[in-house]
């Protein structure tokens, strides 16, 4: 109970000013583009333990509590967070569904106390992550996920450590790169936005958890929009 109170904010206090930023994160999404919607998200972070999960958690139930049909998606196949955020069952996830071509989407698909949010969670975690992440059967099935909710959301292994954010960066719409202040040194940072637009990748916003501002509403979480893209 102690991770879901800490993690989800925005479900255990949406009057807080770190749920009054993720409203603001999910508003800045949803008119960063209205030529062709973004619907697919991709939260990855410069380093370990940045909270990237965290952003990737509340920002699909500020989503979920706007009305939409929303799917968080644990594609951390290397340290998996999801489950213990949302208290689902991680013995079958996204792996099985990839390894397995016998199963469903919906067969791995789990509900969670927000209304109108589902999550699949990563599965047993497998000895080659990247290159599970890369196969067509992994396309597709994100193809797949696009017809049957509003906004999928995908939770990576951070950028600097391993390939498998890079990859998934190409097949979505967006991606938000999460910092921590403090955590993440300026070269880190500039070195993992690089790496994601060599392949390509549509960087919308980076987050900043952590960082210590006396502005009301963002002293635990601030978004800079980035209008270069």
């Amino acid at each position: 109970m102690k991770k879901k109170k800490n993690s989800l904010i925005t479900f255990t206090d949406p009057r807080s000013p770190a749920a009054e930023a993720y409203r603001s994160l999910r508003t800045n999404i949803q008119f960063s583009s209205l030529d062709k919607p973004i619907r697919s998200l991709l939260v990855t972070g410069a380093t370990p333990s940045v909270g990237k999960s965290t952003v990737c958690a509340n920002l699909a139930v500020t989503l979920a509590q706007s009305g939409a049909s929303v799917l968080v998606v644990d594609a951390d196949l290397r340290r998996p967070t999801l489950h213990k955020i949302f208290e689902v069952d991680n013995r079958r996830g996204l792996t099985n569904l990839l390894l397995d071509s016998a199963l469903s989407p919906q067969s791995v698909i789990q509900k969670t106390m927000i209304e109108g949010l589902q999550v699949m969670a990563s599965g047993p975690i497998p000895p080659n992550p990247a290159e599970l992440l890369s196969t067509e059967k992994m396309k597709r099935l994100m193809d797949t996920l696009l017809q049957l909710y509003d906004y999928v959301i995908y939770d990576s292994p951070p950028v600097i450590a391993v390939t498998d954010a890079t990859v998934l960066s190409r097949q979505v719409d967006g991606a938000i790169l999460a910092l921590g202040y403090g955590k993440v040194t300026r070269e880190e940072a500039v070195y993992a936005k690089e790496q994601l637009e060599k392949v390509q990748a549509n960087i919308i916003g980076v987050v900043i958890n952590g960082m210590p501002n006396g502005r009301k509403g963002y002293q635990y979480y601030y978004y800079y929009y980035a209008s270069e893209r």
